[in-house]
């Protein structure tokens, strides 16, 4: 088996939570360490990497195939062009870029140079959302007419991390949980026509917005989401309605919960759900109406690291490919306009 080296370009919550562990899972990886500028952590959790000093340094380590571009959003464009430039694949966190521009940038690059470009939106690894896939392939509801999916808390304090609250072209809501509703939306259905977007501050002392409602215009379908930090009492977060039936979910992957524990993934019992969180199908089958709850999908962000491994090993495409990220932005772009000028946005 090839063996893929591996770099972090940060090792805070997002390299030692969402990429490490999977990495140093897979055998298919070998984590080579991660570039740390102040703490230096990683190799209390992985003894034999190194602390990277600089961005540089695994840009000229030719022993590194893969870089993970894992730091804020307003670095991503300008820290994956020099890992492109260097001749190594990229993986890169959402939000991908902060304009379309960039990400489209970012792809033409990629494929010029013959590199694999992948964005990290693990949250369609994610049990519920596996789960939802799975019922509308299906085709037990009928066409769909009517989606709802929201990504709601309750956290009305504001973020102790600068860079997700201080006014900037990176930060809010709409760029933080935005791309992975975003995403999720658009690889089941495909590109709208068109989109309405209501974006707010309702937090106190907010500076950036912290509410967005979606409207997604298909020509035979409608897809609203929405996201928000004051929901303390949450609401199914996947409703979908088509013409012979209903599914209602809750959002009950328990991945980064576990993670964060500081428990290490696995490849066999990985994220199952409680039975209390299967979620509710209400349809018609063979002219009877019926109710019954449906088990949820397993769950595991290591899927997502096995389609890159394939990618780079076997040159089949990214799990999320860039042309997809580069949608995604586009969206979000087209989203701002429309809070702007309250206004429906063709596409």
């Amino acid at each position: 088996m090839h063996t893929i080296k591996t770099a972090l370009l940060s090792y805070g919550m997002s390299g030692s939570v969402f990429h490490a562990p999977f990495i140093d899972l897979h055998p298919g990886f070998l984590l080579t360490g991660s570039w740390e500028r102040s703490k230096k952590l990683i190799q209390k959790d992985y003894p034999d990497v190194t602390s990277y000093p600089s961005l540089e340094s695994i840009l000229n380590d030719e022993s590194v195939e893969l870089v993970i571009v894992n730091t804020p959003t307003g670095t991503h464009y300008d820290f994956t062009k020099k890992v492109l430039e260097a001749g190594k694949h990229a993986v890169v966190e959402k939000a991908f870029t902060i304009t379309a521009a960039e990400a489209t940038a970012l792809e033409a690059l990629a494929k010029e140079r013959g590199l694999k470009l992948a964005v990290f939106q693990n949250r369609r690894w994610d049990s519920d959302f596996k789960t939802v896939k799975k019922i509308v392939k299906s085709g037990v509801l009928g066409e769909i007419v009517e989606v709802t999916f929201s990504y709601e808390a309750y956290l009305p304090k504001l973020n102790t991390k600068a860079h997700l609250e201080e006014p900037s072209p990176a930060a809010g809501l709409i760029r933080d949980r935005g791309p992975h509703m975003i995403d999720q939306a658009l690889s089941l259905f495909g590109y709208p026509k068109a989109i309405f977007a209501d974006l707010a501050i309702m937090r106190t002392n907010s500076q950036v917005n912290d509410y967005f409602e979606l409207i997604l215009y298909y020509a035979d379908k409608r897809v609203r989401l929405k996201g928000g930090f004051l929901a303390r009492e949450m609401a199914p977060s996947y409703i979908v309605h088509g013409k012979n039936g209903s599914f209602l979910k809750s959002r009950a992957d328990r991945q980064e919960d576990r993670l964060l524990a500081g428990e290490k993934p696995d490849t066999t019992s990985w994220c199952e759900e409680p039975e209390s969180e299967w979620g509710i199908l209400h349809a018609e089958r063979d002219g009877k109406d019926f109710k019954e709850r449906v088990p949820s999908e397993k769950g595991n962000y290591l899927d997502f690291f096995e389609g890159v491994y394939q990618a780079i090993v076997n040159q089949e495409a990214e799990p999320v490919t860039a042309a997809e990220g580069v949608q995604t932005m586009k969206l979000i772009e087209a989203a701002i306009e429309s809070a702007q000028n309250g206004a429906v946005v063709q596409l």
